[in-house]
């Protein structure tokens, strides 16, 4: 008993400070923000007014649990064949399931609806990649030699095929988080550097030779509800009795809030003005009601986990912890920018939401878990250099 509470107090100590305080802040503005942004909303459709406070308060518990489990986990059981084998599988069915028999959000089936919430199967693809991802990479890199596309081959096909899953929901935005995630770590894992610039110059090559194809595809094979953010995005104010709509009214909430905000719950533009203030464009409810000082709050916080990712990455002490980091790292940049993008007008608005603030379980849930994994890997560098002391 002696023993067992020893080691928890260790591992307690060797919590990373620069990873937990800004997660546990985000989320607590997380929680504080929902309540604002979706109490009004909520009532006019006969709701009650703390329904999405009390989810989202659950889904910050339940992943503060999440993170402090994979810090504390063994990291050779994620690297367990068997295991990324079935969760590559129920991935797979996963993704068949939401496109073909799941309930259709706003033009796309991307979801699996489990009652007190909906599993968003995109989204742990994001957590899925890094940890398959850095498994393969850093094993073909122990391997004496280098290694080049062919041992690449097996894990960018299986990505490929899951990206095709996401695309056809569709979800432009899920595709571009996970392709950029693989990209980052593919190209971080030592692989020679010949393949990694074949790769890099075949890959924007190709991107931009078949835009136009893959715009046209966009607007007549998917959903008009897709297509229409590419109207929006390209002309907002033209279009401002319809598709423009959401990102003028984006507009006004940031520009009412000036530097600090027109006051916490006192937003206009969260009154049936703009969709989805506690997901997607909560970020322009923030800066509304609490101005642009609390948005650049959010964002410094952000970027100090991202950067403290990657330091530990740098810094690990093996190729598997180190594209463990950069893939975090990764997943909670791009999704930031794609959201901040989005709600600012310049990026087309994607559905993404904002890491650890919006409203959303399955979100919190895949987050905090990786989280918890840059956690264990910061632990073990804690560990390891006061063992050396």
């Amino acid at each position: 008993m002696g023993k067992t509470h020893s080691l928890r107090a260790k591992r307690f100590r060797n919590i990373d400070p620069w990873i937990v305080l800004p997660y546990v802040t985000l989320c607590v503005i997380g929680i504080i923000m929902v309540f604002s942004s979706s109490a009004a909303v909520s009532m006019q459709t006969g709701g009650s007014p703390k329904s999405y406070l009390i989810r989202q308060t659950i889904f910050v518990i339940l992943g503060f649990i999440v993170a402090a489990f994979v810090s504390a986990i063994n990291l050779t059981k994620l690297q367990n064949t068997r295991f990324l084998a079935g969760f590559a599988g129920l991935l797979v069915l996963a993704l068949f399931y939401v496109r073909f028999l799941g309930a259709r959000i706003n033009g796309a089936a991307g979801w699996i609806n489990l009652g007190f919430f909906s599993v968003q199967p995109a989204e742990i693809v994001k957590l899925f990649l890094i940890l398959y991802l850095s498994r393969q990479f850093a094993h073909y890199n122990a391997v004496p030699g280098k290694y080049g596309l062919k041992q690449a081959a097996w894990p960018l096909g299986l990505t490929g095929f899951m990206l095709l899953l996401i695309l056809i929901q569709p979800d432009v935005g899920g595709v571009a988080i996970n392709f950029t995630i693989a990209m980052v770590l593919f190209l971080g894992s030592e692989i020679d550097w010949k393949t990694g610039s074949y790769v890099i110059v075949f890959g924007v090559g190709g991107l931009m030779l078949f835009l136009p194809t893959i715009a046209r595809f966009i607007a007549t094979h998917l959903h008009n509800y897709q297509a229409n953010r590419f109207v929006a995005y390209l002309d907002p104010f033209g279009t401002t009795s319809g598709v423009g709509n959401q990102l003028v009214n984006s507009y006004y909430a940031i520009s009412n809030g000036g530097f600090f905000g027109v006051g916490l719950g006192n937003s206009v533009q969260k009154m049936g003005y703009l969709p989805e203030p506690n997901t997607d464009f909560i970020l322009a409810v923030i800066a509304e009601e609490l101005g642009f000082v609390m948005v650049a709050i959010i964002l410094i916080l952000l970027c100090i986990i991202v950067c403290r990712c990657i330091r530990l990455g740098m810094y690990a002490h093996s190729m598997y912890m180190t594209l463990l980091c950069y893939g975090v790292a990764t997943f909670i940049a791009v999704e930031t920018f794609f959201n901040v993008g989005g709600v600012c007008g310049l990026l087309p608005i994607t559905g993404v939401t904002l890491p650890f603030i919006s409203y959303g379980g399955s979100s919190m849930m895949i987050l905090s878990a990786a989280i918890g994994l840059v956690l264990n890997v910061s632990r073990r560098l804690r560990a390891r250099e006061k063992g050396r002391n």
